[in-house]
């Protein structure tokens, strides 16, 4: 029996929004499993852009995903699992590639085990995983997502996303290293650093519902994280540059990059994809660029039937 599924990429941190906004993107990774009685263990099977991961067996986030969800779910097991999977992802360019992978991976042993699981329980195993949920949550829920973690656990909400607006991303062919980027950052904090990351990821949340441009502005202006990553990204300062002079309210990392995201007015996004793109173009790279002019879906799980006393057909459970 085979469970197929279809996961979103997403942009995560948006700025100010360090480790709790993401937004799904128009990029998408599909699997499907195979529970096999007679296989031993996990076989996967990588196309598009996963064809030139290689990973451990004990690293691979299709497995954990799996495995985490199947423990969660109270299910056995399989002995056998074969699972086959596309993406058009970039992999480790700030595109949510891994989170992709992991939901995928817990979806598929939901769908394919029966297991029960919500939304909400799948979020808490991706995020357990994956360390912080703003790239987990927009893959499960599709749009624009705030996840912030409370006692009861994550708790996700949908952010309104302004008709006025339109994310631009431009994706150059190398990627950068999360766990570097992550390690970049400093301990502690300044209290007054702290207090205008508090003020600009607020005007995240209102610039992105609003669209107004001076609140997009100061969100994409981030004091968190994006000025100990930057110097990673070859031609960076370049690009978000070349964004702003084409008229784009403001530009940043796309998660720890290596991708680039903008914000700009819809009747602008033209202008400042092909400056980000000529920017990169100066030093060298040829960079890919994707356009989000509205929002994305979440993860969507086709489980066939479990029953043969009737003709096959398909049961299409959305998660949106």
């Amino acid at each position: 029996m085979t469970t197929r599924v279809r996961v979103p990429a997403s942009s995560s941190n948006v700025g100010s929004g360090f480790d709790c906004v993401g937004i799904a993107i128009d990029r998408w990774l599909t699997a499907s499993v195979t529970i096999e009685t007679t296989g031993i263990g996990f076989s996967i099977r990588r196309r598009g852009k996963l064809s030139t991961v290689k990973v451990r067996a004990d690293q691979d986030l299709f497995t954990r995903g799996f495995r985490a969800a199947c423990s969660a779910g109270g299910g056995i097991l399989p002995t056998g699992v074969a699972i086959d999977a596309s993406s058009d992802i970039p992999v480790g360019c700030g595109l949510g590639s891994s989170a992709a992978a992991i939901v995928a991976g817990a979806l598929l042993a939901n769908g394919a085990l029966g297991l029960g699981l919500s939304r909400d329980d799948v979020l808490e195993i991706g995020t357990t995983i994956e360390g912080h949920p703003d790239n987990i949550a927009p893959a499960i829920y599709g749009g624009a997502v705030l996840s912030v973690h409370t006692p009861a656990g994550f708790v996700a909400s949908p952010l309104a996303v302004a008709a006025g607006i339109e994310l631009v991303i431009v994706v150059p062919p190398f990627p950068n290293d999360t766990k570097a980027a992550r390690a970049a950052l400093p301990q502690t904090l300044k209290h007054t650093d702290a207090v205008v990351a508090a003020g600009r990821a607020a005007a995240l949340v209102q610039g992105l519902a609003t669209g107004e441009g001076a609140l997009l502005t100061a969100a994409l202006d981030d004091v968190l994280h994006v000025p100990y990553r930057r110097a990673r990204i070859p031609g960076y300062d370049a690009v978000v540059a070349a964004a702003e002079q084409a008229g784009a309210y403001g530009a940043t990392l796309s998660g720890a990059g290596s991708a680039i995201l903008a914000i700009a007015p819809v009747d602008r996004a033209g202008p400042v994809g092909r400056a980000m793109l000529a920017a990169w173009r100066e030093i060298g790279v040829e960079a890919e660029l994707i356009r989000c002019p509205g929002p994305v879906g979440g993860a969507t799980v086709i489980t066939p039937p479990r029953t043969t006393h009737h003709e096959p057909r398909t049961i299409v459970k959305e998660i949106l």
